[in-house]
């Protein structure tokens, strides 16, 4: 798809996260990057830009290992990204939607690389790893790429509902796609945060989910740790991200979600980014 061709899309997003109520330190990382074939830049929790010449990244880690392990192994993914998605998108500044899964499956084996070597390394990392879910924003085109148990959810512009694009790499998440489970049986399973796929943490092999979505005007992203799915569940996060009451409209859509999430539960980190699809103006 030949960029010029597309309508002019602005960006409006949002961050948030909390240790919770239990844990001691936050081992979630998220990202908010802005970058083209001469600069990154860093953005902030709150923001609006358009999508032009520059490419979004938006990312969320969670973290896993030993003392500050997930923490550190969490941090060395966003490092990761910031580091080597610009380097693919200055090698492949045309055709990227052809050769997207590519990229993205060879930054997420070198995130892995980098962890494993590190923990192999140092006694007080063995075994650290993370989950890493991203979505890479391009005029026209939102790619993801996902590993672990954090999510990535889709709410079209169009009414037809929230959709979760990411697969839980757990085998309850696997149940609960094969209909063997339902939502609210998974969320109380015993094995639910056991995960088959991880960057890091002992896991030889690295096959990330990836995908890609056309966007348009009005459509939303909602990117989270499961730290937010153990306090919400899924109409929970839509109505709350569609229809909030007088006193959720009062934050921000991230900032909205954590808080419900860690008010209702809190065992667990808890991360969201918010992502929303507007008409720039003329």
């Amino acid at each position: 798809m030949e960029t010029e061709s597309l309508p002019a899309f602005t960006l409006r997003w949002s961050g948030h996260t909390d240790r919770g109520k239990v844990r001691k330190n936050n081992e979630d990382t998220f990202l908010l990057l802005q970058f083209d074939a001469q600069e990154v830049r860093y953005l902030g929790k709150i923001g609006e830009a358009p999508v032009s010449d520059a490419d979004f990244v938006f990312a969320v880690g969670d973290g896993m290992g030993g003392a500050m392990a997930g923490e550190f192994a969490s941090r060395i993914a966003v490092d990761q990204i910031t580091k080597l998605l610009p380097r693919a998108f200055h090698q492949s500044a045309q055709g990227l939607s052809l050769g997207f899964e590519d990229i993205l499956t060879e930054l997420f084996h070198k995130i892995h690389a980098a962890i494993t070597a590190l923990g192999n390394s140092y006694s007080e990392c063995a075994g650290m790893g993370t989950t890493l879910t991203l979505c890479w924003v391009r005029p026209g085109w939102l790619f993801f790429a996902h590993i672990g148990d954090s999510r990535i959810y889709y709410l079209p512009a169009d009414g037809s509902g929230l959709r979760q694009l990411s697969e839980d790499d757990t085998h309850v998440g696997w149940l609960q796609r094969n209909g063997k489970l339902t939502e609210r049986e998974a969320r109380n399973h015993p094995r639910k945060t056991s995960l088959s796929k991880a960057l890091g943490a002992g896991h030889q092999f690295v096959d990330p989910q990836v995908g890609a979505v056309g966007y348009s005007p009005g459509d939303r992203f909602f990117l989270c740790s499961d730290g937010v799915n153990d306090g919400l569940f899924n109409h929970q996060i839509q109505r709350m991200l569609t229809e909030p009451d007088s006193a959720e409209a009062l934050l921000l859509p991230a900032p909205r979600l954590v808080k419900a999430a860690v008010d209702i539960s809190g065992k667990d980190n808890t991360t969201a980014l918010f992502i929303e699809v507007l008409k720039a103006e003329a």
